[in-house]
């Protein structure tokens, strides 16, 4: 079962989506009665509709949004998975769409028509009556969607500098009414340079003779449109903003961008760095074709199997020590080693690459890798007690469990020397540190491990 909360006023009702509901809006798409459908989705949150929408099939989806017009399908289309929503666009004309664009803000309309064929997104701009709203759209359409650009909306409210307090409350009024949401109000001046915000309170208790210009506040943060959309976040996160405004290098006001965009693009950058952890390196999701998800794995396999050849190629060179009673159960701590080397690179790199995230990862590399070693040198030690321990209770020779909890503490240091070093310097290039995480630190630490692990039990037990 599938619920979710809707809240209308001060009253609060649960709205439960279960088989029992699907089947019988079902019942009543396929039997036309369109009374009956109106009056279940007329109390119903954009939110909510947009789930029932990923339900139905795409006939039954596309019967609804002509159903219940633009007005109420509109925010609820801009919340449906892009995959769906490309596939209801088909069944609608270029009219119904332009409705459905018209109804949206800026920002989500301008995201709705990039996912149209280029020959359809000028049909349907041409349909919207809006000419300022077109306008706008055509404004966004300019930026890379990977900017801050990209990101913002053109609906806010700003005010010049040299109104009065009365002319700005006017102004503020006739602005708010196409703003669905007011978080800040900007101050600009004649050349709509950004100048500041204005705080509600100082507004409010002000004469309503005084200007603008002298009850603003100047520190304002803003991001400009080429910045790239990553860094918005960690600076609205920074400053506990709730919207940004967006300039242009004259730090002309073009726009804000408010936090519920950022919370897609939070979304969007885990989902990513999740799979890139996991080995996948392409932007997949369960239910794409086999082709696809065969790209974006594979790769990745084929580096694993790089890996594992090159440890078989190790092991053959000690092969000889299997003929030795003494010797032969280091083969059996193989697994071992070649775990604990990749869990603490692991470790080692998602606790740098959340780091970098969050523009947390600062100073010399040299004082990272130095407290990296510190770390693994006691994490080692406690781990080496625990073969020592299992030797002693497995009558396994000393010197054999010793050189194993050595060359285990080494390793351990090893791997986390290469779990920091790699993110940071990927990071440092340009590239998505997250990429460290997955199987590209897994696989060379099994190497490193197993090479080490030999080579240090060879030096020591002397075969």
């Amino acid at each position: 079962m599938i619920s979710s909360s809707l809240q209308k006023g001060l009253a609060m009702a649960t709205f439960q989506i279960d088989i029992p509901f699907l089947e019988n809006l079902k019942d009543l798409i396929r039997e036309k009665e369109d009374s009956e459908l109106r009056r279940k989705f007329k109390p119903m949150h954009y939110a909510d509709l947009a789930e029932i929408i990923e339900l139905l099939s795409k006939d039954d989806a596309t019967y609804i949004v002509k159903l219940l017009g633009s007005k109420t399908t509109a925010e609820a289309l801009a919340e449906v998975d892009p995959d769906i929503r490309e596939s209801i666009l088909q069944n609608l004309s270029a009219k119904e769409i332009a409705l459905e664009v018209s109804e949206l803000d800026t920002d989500d309309a301008t995201d709705l028509i990039l996912e149209l064929p280029e020959d359809r997104q000028e049909k349907v701009m041409s349909q919207i009556e809006d000419n300022e709203h077109v306008q706008d759209i055509r404004d966004l359409l300019k930026y890379d969607e990977n900017t801050a650009g990209g990101l913002m909306a053109k609906e806010l409210v700003k005010v010049q500098e040299g109104l009065s307090i009365l002319k700005c409350l006017n102004e503020m009024r006739a602005q708010a009414e196409n703003v669905t949401r007011v978080h800040s109000i900007y101050v600009v001046d004649e050349k709509n340079k950004l100048k500041g915000r204005l705080s509600l309170k100082d507004l409010i208790t002000a004469n309503s003779k005084d200007k603008v210009k002298h009850i603003y506040i100047p520190k304002v943060d803003y991001v400009t449109v080429e910045q790239e959309k990553e860094e918005v976040p960690k600076i609205m996160s920074k400053y506990d903003l709730e919207a940004i405004p967006v300039v242009n290098r004259d730090k002309e006001l073009l726009g804000r961008i408010t936090i519920d965009d950022i919370l897609d693009v939070i979304k969007e950058e885990a989902e990513k760095d999740y799979q890139m952890a996991a080995g996948i390196s392409n932007d997949v999701e369960a239910d794409d074709n086999i082709i696809e998800l065969v790209k974006a794995r594979l790769p990745w396999l084929f580096l694993g199997l790089l890996g594992g050849l090159g440890s078989v190629f190790i092991l053959q060179d000690f092969e000889g020590i299997m003929s030795n009673p003494k010797l032969r159960n280091l083969f059996f701590y193989t697994p071992l080693i070649a775990a604990m080397a990749g869990n603490v690179g692991v470790q080692s790199s998602a606790i740098i690459v959340q780091g970098l995230a969050n523009d947390i990862v600062k100073g010399p590399l040299f004082h990272r890798l130095v407290k990296e070693v510190g770390l693994s040198l006691i994490n080692g030690f406690a781990l080496a007690l625990v073969i020592i321990l299992f030797g002693l209770l497995s009558k396994q020779e000393f010197i054999v469990s010793l050189t194993i909890a050595g060359s285990m503490m080494l390793v351990i240091v090893v791997a986390a020397l290469v779990g920091t070093f790699i993110p940071i310097i990927l990071d440092k290039r340009g590239i998505d540190p997250a990429i460290a995480t997955g199987p590209f630190i897994t696989t060379a630490n099994d190497i490193f491990g197993i090479f080490l692990f030999f080579y240090i039990a060879k030096f020591a037990l002397g075969f």
